[in-house]
């Protein structure tokens, strides 16, 4: 230990003799070390810690499978039978997400709703922090209206008082007694489950199909399963029981199955693959980083190799040199990790900025002890990295040729080891680059793509009418979205307006099942046909930019009291009618999507991406059906009291037009509410936010390693110059022209440079094969030559330019400056 601290004292001592050598290595490792820190604070928050629930390795997601969707929503008969019938699982619960307007507690505001059956959160191990949960038979339907309040509700709203259970609140029109507070810790996200301001038992939802076994509603699934038994003995437990109730209720149940996930899986699946390679890609940062400093070292110990040649002939031992040299890198290490800590932190909530919203878990991301070591960890190999090349040089060194030199140039194996480490910086900056250039080249050919609509000036928002329609007759109903419609579509700037119900494109999903005319209706649900459901209004088309193919779209008069009316998408009527005429043609929807009766297609649309702009084209459900708002069913215009799509036209900036909408809508009601403003091009945007993700992190590691290499690339070039000096002097006085000088240094620069490029070359093939693999790739190839010819182009160009000062200041050598101590 005494001679443990001799050396730490005496590396501190030799490094603080060269602050300048010790200021750039610790930044240049501080970068790398930090990078690569914030980086895995988000892969240990989101991949590596566990769920914060008791036994999260029992936890799994539950869906009903059927025609076109593998993970559909599951009807609420069907839960209840699942949950009493089944032999794996402990507990079984449900979750749909909504909306309601909240009156008497100030202005009426919309505030999110989350239904749950009971079990939910005595799964998930979550206890309520004031108050009860539910209990059994309470989520029936028909049972007393209660819910349970999210510990921000309880502050904001109800002041965080302490007697808050038992009061009461007006939920669109109704009145619901509080039972309890949710922790404050609950920050539950996956799938369509999100945290809520208001938890309410899921017999209190309103919809009427509720108790239909053929309807799912957007209703999901979780379940815990019993002590030793396996997610896959649970998927075949329940193969056994829905295959029973096909037979039982063969119309509703024929054709569907369950589908059994992990939640980890289905929580982290998606990420998974970009925080991988982003991780990989960072690494690459550091390994530049360590190889800059490893360079450093070498031209440092370069010029103290008689210092410890002399030491080792006054007594000294090579293994206590060596473990002087290593101190110092473990010196530099540390210091390094202690500035990247630094950096991390800043870096982190940079990124997180950055991050798409839909990352799950993006609460838990922090700098905690595992990250600490990690970032310690890290330092300490980084330390000894690179801190063994000039060790090795300093064992492998003969002590009598060390004292017999002159120090009149560099060492030809130590001159090629720094050449070696630049062309691996450069080759793994090369990489980087390559995989940025992709996802970039990805992003410029998705935004490319027409989505099949104009999303320019196109606004988005939903509107709750006044509660107190809820029990109103249809005809008031349909009255008051009428005047709603005209109130708004006369605020100035507003081209046009539709309502809307069921899908909107790149957004929400909502289907239609039916049969051709002349067919036999099916005898069960899974045997219809499926096609997306758009329910909109007379003003869509022009609104959306949608094209028209052939006949008309709706018109006002295609209401309630006109025949049934139905219009089609290209995609639809080549796989329903292919080269016929479909005009004229009638089908039968299902009656859950209108009036019954048959419906008359009167045009044909163009096709819209629904499902993304990259794999629309790969999905099985693809026809859309548009259908005349105002013939919506009865009890389906009831539904849209509390909620409604609607979607406007208008060259006015967004805000402006929704703040002069939300006016003139609470002109109508003080209690009419319209919320969640979103612009169709920030629709698009989101959809791309995990690749625009992946790519603004690429790129930054991408210009750091860049950075990193060019200076790599001039550092040891202007140590090359200064230990040929004299040589360069000798050729001067001898002739040699100044540009030959300048060619001679350009060239030893662009020979590694070169190098450099071509390895990196084969080694991206790599990264870009992955990126390929995980599908993060899109209307470009992993091989894309220009994308590589640019970035080798780049990267050449830049290492060139970091060769040019040094090669510059070899042109100036005086040579009579050079000679002086010959």
């Amino acid at each position: 230990m005494t001679s443990f601290w001799q050396d730490v004292r005496f590396g501190i001592r030799m490094l603080a003799k060269n602050p300048g050598f010790t200021l750039v290595a610790i930044l240049t490792l501080g970068l790398g070390i930090g990078a690569n820190t914030a980086l895995f604070s988000v892969v240990n928050g989101v991949l590596l810690n566990p769920l914060p629930f008791p036994h999260p390795e029992q936890l799994v997601r539950l869906h009903e499978s059927k025609p076109n969707f593998a993970k559909g929503s599951i009807s609420y008969p069907n839960f209840r039978d699942w949950q009493r019938d089944n032999h794996s699982f402990s507990a079984v619960a449900i979750s749909r997400g909504s909306g309601a307007s909240l009156t008497g507690v100030g202005q009426a505001q919309r505030v999110s709703v989350q239904f749950v059956s009971s079990d939910f959160f005595p799964l998930l191990g979550v206890t309520p922090s004031l108050g009860r949960g539910f209990l059994a038979g309470e989520d029936e339907i028909g049972a007393a209206p209660i819910i349970m309040i999210s510990a921000g509700f309880w502050k904001e709203k109800m002041g965080g008082s302490r007697d808050v259970c038992g009061k009461a609140l007006m939920l669109d029109g109704g009145s619901y007694t509080i039972v309890g507070v949710v922790p404050e810790s609950f920050q539950f996200s996956v799938g369509s489950f999100q945290p809520a301001d208001i938890y309410a038992p899921i017999g209190q939802w309103t919809n009427p199909l509720l108790n239909s076994r053929a309807s799912g509603l957007g209703i999901h699934g979780f379940a815990r399963l019993k002590p030793g038994v396996t997610w896959e003995q649970a998927q075949a437990d329940m193969d056994a029981l829905t295959r029973h109730l096909a037979e039982v209720y063969p119309e509703a149940d024929r054709g569907i199955g369950a589908n059994v996930t992990p939640l980890r899986q289905e929580m982290l699946g998606r990420i998974r693959p970009f925080l991988l390679v982003l991780m990989g890609a960072v690494g690459f940062v550091l390994l530049i980083a360590c190889g800059n400093v490893a360079n450093l070292m070498l031209a440092r110990s370069a010029n103290r190799t008689r210092e410890f040649a002399v030491r080792v002939a006054m007594g000294a031992s090579r293994g206590r040199v060596i473990r002087q040299l290593l101190a110092e890198s473990m010196l530099l290490a540390l210091a390094g990790g202690a500035l990247g800590l630094l950096f991390a932190q800043w870096g982190t909530q940079a990124g997180l900025k950055l991050i798409p919203v839909g990352l799950p878990r993006a609460g838990e991301v922090s700098l905690d002890n595992r990250v600490l070591l990690f970032t310690a960890a890290l330092s300490l190999a980084a330390g000894v990295l690179f801190g063994l090349f000039p060790a090795f040089r300093m064992w492998k060194a003969g002590v009598q040729e060390t004292l017999q030199e002159s120090g009149r140039g560099g060492s030809g194996v130590r001159q090629r080891a720094q050449g070696v480490f630049v062309v691996c910086e450069m080759a793994l900056a090369l990489v980087l680059l390559c995989g940025a250039g992709l996802m970039l080249r990805t992003l410029q050919r998705l935004w490319g793509v027409n989505p099949g609509f104009r999303p320019n000036g196109v606004l988005t928002f939903s509107a709750a009418l006044s509660p107190a329609l809820a029990h109103a007759d249809p005809g008031t109903i349909r009255a008051a979205l009428r005047e709603f419609d005209s109130r708004l579509g006369a605020v100035p700037g507003v081209d046009s307006i539709s309502l809307s119900w069921g899908a909107v494109p790149l957004s929400g999903d909502d289907e239609t099942l039916f049969w051709l005319e002349g067919q036999p209706k099916p005898t069960s649900m899974s045997e219809m046909s499926w096609a997306l459901s758009y329910v909109v209004e007379a003003d869509y088309l022009k609104l959306m930019g949608i094209p028209l193919r052939r006949g008309r779209f709706f018109t006002p008069q295609d209401d309630e009291r006109a025949p049934r009316v139905a219009v089609v998408d290209e995609v639809f009527a080549a796989k329903y009618f292919g080269k016929e005429h479909p005009i004229g043609k009638h089908i039968n929807l299902d009656d859950q999507a209108g009036m019954p009766g048959p419906a008359t297609i009167v045009g044909v649309v163009g096709h819209v991406k629904q499902w993304g702009l990259d794999t629309d084209d790969s999905q099985a459900l693809r026809a859309q059906l548009y259908t005349p708002y105002m013939q919506l069913w009865d009890k389906a215009i009831a539904l849209s009291v509390p909620g409604t799509g609607v979607l406007v036209h208008s060259d006015l900036p967004a805000q402006t037009v929704f703040d002069a909408m939300r006016r003139a809508s609470s002109q109508m009601s003080s209690e009419q509410v319209i919320y969640g403003p979103e612009t169709m091009e920030e629709i698009i945007s989101s959809t791309l936010a995990a690749r625009r993700f992946t790519m603004e992190l690429l790129s930054v590691f991408a210009l750091l390693a860049l950075a990193l290499a060019s200076v790599g690339v001039y550092g040891v070039l202007s140590y090359l110059v200064g230990q040929r000096t004299r040589e360069i002097g000798i050729r001067m006085a001898l002739g040699a022209q100044r540009s030959d000088v300048l060619w001679a240094v350009l060239r030893q620069g662009a020979t590694m440079a070169l190098l450099g490029v071509g390895l990196g070359l084969l080694a991206s093939l790599g990264l870009t094969q992955l990126l390929a693999r995980y599908s993060l790739l899109f209307g470009v190839s992993a091989t894309d030559p220009s994308t590589f010819a640019a970035v080798a182009m780049l990267l050449t160009l830049v290492a060139l330019l970091a060769c040019w000062v040094p090669a510059r200041r070899a042109m100036r050598v005086d040579p009579l400056v050079a000679l002086r101590y010959e």
